[in-house]
């Protein structure tokens, strides 16, 4: 009997030694991309190859999207997501952040919010100490605000209107900072808030009819999948437009996009991710700020508005499309 039971604790540590490692689990909960550009989970892939990662075999990655018109979906697909216990939760957007952090205290989060004041919102207790299960990057608002505006002024030398194209249900910290940057800028300004695609042209035209000879559209999923849209209406009506994706907008017609370099922030997000696999808690991870921002111009679009580009705006874009580019 004690020959037979070595025989069979030896046996039991040899499988136990040749037993697999535990594949780690991430998901990934976001909107539906444009469809006209890489979308941003590709990043998301590419921050976690170079870490030494092979998603799809070392690590499972599952991708999730809610549709932006239908908040209760980010509601049922985060109950999912943390009933199948993954590793850490990537949300993108205030959706998936708000539908992850109601659902669950424990899974970490890392979250990409461009709309959103964490701390606000009550998601960290402040962006050096998040205290909780939630932190990664969100966009300082009120400092880009004020460039979208100057940039708009300088491709549109004489404008005096805005107006500025938001999701109502996310938007109130960017219409507050948009407004704020307005009255210094000493430009008037008209707030077009909507919460489906389909309010898009008739705000667009609201927009015109209110004499508006610019128009600033803010970020949000909504809004995200709807730049072909936003864009193709803005063209049609003769207006000057500006928004945060990059390159996205320009990419579908937009005249002026300026904000964060999104593959940054997904490549950076990718590294919390990777911290948190190896044993770092969320609450030790501080809360950080987008690092690069770019400017794209399309001349395409320049052109069919009538605008000419001053060459220093040229010299300061990082991408131009639609031209002989530089």
């Amino acid at each position: 009997m004690g020959t037979m039971g070595l025989g069979l604790l030896t046996a039991h540590r040899r499988a136990y030694a040749q037993a697999p490692a535990k594949v780690q689990r991430v998901a990934h909960l976001s909107a539906p991309s444009t469809g006209r550009t890489r979308p941003n989970f590709e990043f998301f892939l590419d921050g976690l190859r170079k870490l030494g990662y092979d998603p799809g075999r070392s690590l499972h990655v599952e991708d999730l999207r809610g549709d932006p018109s239908k908040p209760e979906q980010f509601a049922a697909l985060a109950t999912r997501l943390v009933a199948q216990g993954f590793d850490v939760i990537l949300a993108a957007g205030p959706l998936s952040i708000e539908a992850v952090a109601r659902t669950t205290r424990a899974i970490p989060i890392v979250g990409i919010d461009l709309e959103s004041d964490p701390v606000a919102r009550g998601w960290v207790a402040s962006l050096a100490r998040p205290g909780g299960n939630v932190t990664g990057l969100f966009l300082d608002i009120p400092e880009m605000s004020g460039k979208q505006l100057q940039f708009l002024q300088e491709a549109k030398p004489k404008l005096s209107r805005v107006a500025v194209l938001g999701d109502a249900r996310v938007a109130d910290l960017q219409f507050k900072a948009i407004e704020a940057a307005a009255r210094t800028a000493g430009l008037a300004l008209q707030i077009l808030p909507i919460t489906s695609h389909n309010e898009i042209e008739g705000a667009v035209a609201e927009a015109v009819r209110q004499r508006a000879e610019g128009l600033v559209v803010l970020t949000s999923p909504l809004i995200f999948s709807g730049q072909p849209r936003v864009a193709e209406h803005a063209l049609k009506q003769r207006i000057a437009t500006i928004c945060p994706f990059v390159p996205s907008f320009v990419e579908v017609g937009g005249l002026l996009a300026y904000g964060p370099d999104f593959p940054d922030l997904y490549r950076r997000a990718a590294a919390y991710v990777d911290r948190i696999l190896k044993g770092a808690k969320a609450v030790d991870l501080p809360v950080q700020r987008p690092e690069k921002f770019e400017l794209a111009i399309n001349l395409k679009t320049a052109k069919a508005l009538g605008l000419t580009i001053p060459q220093a705006l040229l010299l300061r874009a990082d991408r131009v499309i639609g031209g002989s580019g530089h």
